[in-house]
């Protein structure tokens, strides 16, 4: 998680509250705002003001087009990843029938290793940085103990279609580890989500300062359509929270692989 970031630590369902009341109470104070200044404002002034909302409404919908594209791409990128390093790591395993007899026991009981911790801290949280350092170094431990032994191999039988055939795998499998940990720091940027928020916040003023304007209250219609919005505001912010939300990238893949591998 980037240190910078200032809403990654809250929960995404505290952050939809807050700009659910905070659309609320805006749309409120634009209610009374315009009803203050009805009797002062032609009928010019509040179809110009209609469409202003218009105009802001349909920026809402650009943005949340946009966000909600941005962070299904990377909830799609991570869902990938995952499976790639399973495929990449499934080939491995099945490459360390190339290796000498002496060395395949070993090379098995170290993968196993290895997806016992990937399946581990496949499922730790994000913010609990210390754990996720601790199972970091424990799987960099494991990858050069595998490479070790892959150099090993090499004293035994340099040949490519056999030792060369699963130090390739291999470095797939460190390749794949290293874009999957690199995706798990992607996010939509938060200067996106923070315009997002504002626009939201606007959107509810000028519709309860339109309504105002016309001198009628329209409650449910602006509940309803405040609601709507933050829980589209919680999926795009769940989608972009690896292993921190209701929606999260299903582990099955991996654990499926470490079930295969258990003696």
């Amino acid at each position: 998680m980037n240190e910078f970031e200032l809403l990654y630590g809250y929960s995404s369902v505290v952050i939809a509250g807050i700009l659910f009341f905070a659309i609320v109470l805006c749309s409120e104070a634009g209610f009374k705002v315009g009803c203050y200044v009805q009797a002062r404002t032609d009928d010019e002034v509040k179809a110009l003001t209609g469409s202003v909302q218009a105009s802001i409404l349909g920026l809402l919908a650009l943005l949340l087009g946009f966000t909600f594209s941005m962070s299904m791409q990377r909830f799609d990128s991570r869902n990938m990843a995952l499976i790639d390093e399973t495929n990449a790591i499934g080939t491995a395993v099945l490459r360390v029938e190339l290796l000498p007899d002496n060395l395949r026991e070993e090379a098995k009981l170290l993968f196993l290793e290895y997806v016992e911790l990937r399946v581990a801290i496949g499922q730790l949280d994000l913010t609990r940085q210390e754990a996720r350092r601790s199972y970091d170094e424990k799987i960099f431990q494991t990858q050069n103990a595998l490479w070790q032994l892959a150099v090993n191999a090499t004293d035994i039988d340099p040949r490519p279609v056999t030792t060369g055939a699963f130090i390739k795998s291999l470095n797939d499998v460190i390749d794949t580890q290293g874009k999957r940990n690199a995706l798990l720091q992607m996010h939509v940027p938060e200067a996106v989500l923070l315009l997002l928020f504002i626009v939201f916040v606007s959107s509810g003023g000028i519709m309860g300062y339109s309504s105002g304007l016309s001198g009628k209250r329209i409650s449910v219609p602006l509940l309803l359509v405040s609601l709507l919005i933050t829980l589209i505001v919680f999926i795009i912010i769940d989608l972009d929270r690896p292993k921190r939300g209701v929606i999260q990238v299903s582990q099955a893949p991996m654990v499926t692989l470490y079930d295969s591998l258990k003696p």
